[in-house]
C-alpha cells in the first residue's frame, strides 16, 4: 500500500487487465471497529487538512441507523468517534433524529456539505453543512419523502447549486431513476431534470431494476465522470453493482456515455455475505488529477467498507467504448 499526501494506492495486480481493482487488504474498514457497531459501510470520505475525514454510516447493535464522524491520516486506518454525530438545527421538527444513512460529503467553495437519507415522514434527503468536522449546521430538507442517494455536484453550475437524487418509495423500492435538480441557496429545490433510467434487461441487467449516483461527480474535459450503482432483480433478491456515466458538464442531465458492463460486481466473500448479501455501493472517492488515480470507497453486503482503485483515464475510455 502506497500513502502519500494525495491519496492512498496500490497499484493494478500484475497480470489484471481490470478498469477497477481492489485493495488487496479489504474490507478496509471492518464491521465492529467500534464497540457497538454491528456494521460501517455506505459511507462518505474527503481530505481535510493534510489527510482525511469522513462521515460514515454506523449501524448499531440495536440496529439503529446513525452517522459517525471519522478521520485517518491516510485514508487506510480510521478512528470513527463512538458518538453519533449530532446536527445542530434551529428548526426542532427538522431536526428531530428518526433515522440517518448513506452519507456523501462534498466541498464547495469553503464548505463540507453532507447530504444523507434523512428520516422524515419516510425517506428524504438531509442536508448540513460543516467547516470543522466538529459542528454540523443542519439545513431544510431538500426534498419531499420518498427520496434517496442525494449526491451534490462540487462546483455551482449556471450559477446554482445542482444535486442528483433518487426518488423512490417507502420500502426497497424495486424501480429508480437518476434526477437532477438545481437550487439558488441549498434550500430551495427544482428545475428538476431527468437524467437516466435503469437500463433494459437484454441491454445491460446488472442496472435493470434501479440505478442511484454514487460518490461526488468528478469534472473531466470529457464531462462529469459518474460512479453510479445499479440494481439486478435476480431469482435470489437484489444485486448492487456499479458503473461509470459521462454526464455533459453544463447540462448534466444529458447523459453522453453510459457503460454496459459493470466496473464492479459481488464476487468476493465480504462482498457477498453479510446482513445483505450480494452489494457493491459506492459513495465516495479520491482522486488526484496529476496522475488521473482514482480510490472508490464502497459498502460491502451492508455489512463492511471496501476501497477499490483505477486510472481516470482508463474508466473514461472504458465508459465510452462499452456505452449502451
Amino acid at each position: 500500500m502506497e500513502t502519500n499526501h494525495f491519496m492512498p494506492w496500490e497499484d493494478r495486480p500484475e497480470g489484471s487487465k481490470e478498469i477497477i481493482w481492489r485493495y488487496s487488504n479489504n474490507p478496509v474498514i471492518p464491521r465492529n471497529l467500534l464497540p457497538a457497531s454491528n456494521s460501517i459501510f455506505n459511507s462518505a470520505v474527503v481530505r481535510y487538512k493534510g489527510a482525511y475525514a469522513g462521515v460514515f454510516r454506523c449501524d448499531d447493535t440495536n440496529r439503529r441507523m446513525r452517522l459517525h464522524v471519522g478521520f485517518s491520516a491516510n485514508g487506510i486506518d480510521w478512528e470513527i468517534r463512538p458518538k453519533p454525530l449530532q446536527f445542530v438545527c434551529e428548526d426542532k421538527e427538522i431536526g428531530r433524529w428518526v433515522y440517518g444513512y448513506d452519507p456523501r460529503v462534498c466541498l464547495i467553495e469553503d464548505r463540507y456539505y453532507v447530504t444523507w437519507c434523512n428520516g422524515y415522514h419516510g425517506p428524504t434527503i438531509g442536508m448540513a453543512w460543516t467547516t470543522d468536522f466538529e459542528t454540523f449546521h443542519q439545513l431544510e430538507n431538500a426534498y419531499l419523502p420518498f427520496n434517496r442517494n442525494g449526491v451534490l455536484f462540487p462546483r455551482k453550475i449556471n450559477g446554482r447549486y445542482a444535486m442528483l437524487s433518487r426518488p423512490s418509495d417507502n420500502g426497497h423500492t424495486p424501480f429508480g431513476d437518476i434526477f437532477y435538480s438545481e437550487s439558488p441557496d441549498m434550500e430551495f429545490w427544482g428545475r428538476h431534470r431527468h437524467v437516466m433510467s435503469p437500463a433494459a434487461f437484454e441491454d445491460s441487467a446488472w442496472q435493470c431494476t434501479k440505478i442511484g449516483a454514487g460518490p461526488i461527480p468528478i469534472e473531466t474535459a470529457e464531462g462529469w465522470l459518474l460512479i453510479y450503482h445499479g440494481v439486478l432483480h435476480s431469482c435470489n433478491g437484489f444485486v448492487y453493482s456499479f458503473g461509470s456515466a459521462l454526464l455533459d458538464l453544463e447540462q448534466p442531465w444529458k447523459v453522453k456515455f453510459r457503460s454496459g458492463p459493470y466496473l464492479l460486481s459481488p464476487q468476493t466473500h465480504y462482498e457477498c455475505v453479510g446482513d445483505v448479501p450480494n452489494v457493491c455501493f459506492p459513495c465516495a472517492s479520491l482522486h488526484d488529477e496529476q496522475t488521473g488515480r482514482i480510490a472508490i470507497y464502497y459498502g460491502c453486503a451492508d455489512t463492511v467498507t471496501g476501497l477499490a482503485f483505477g486510472y481516470i483515464p482508463e474508466i473514461i475510455r472504458f465508459t465510452k467504448e462499452t456505452s449502451i
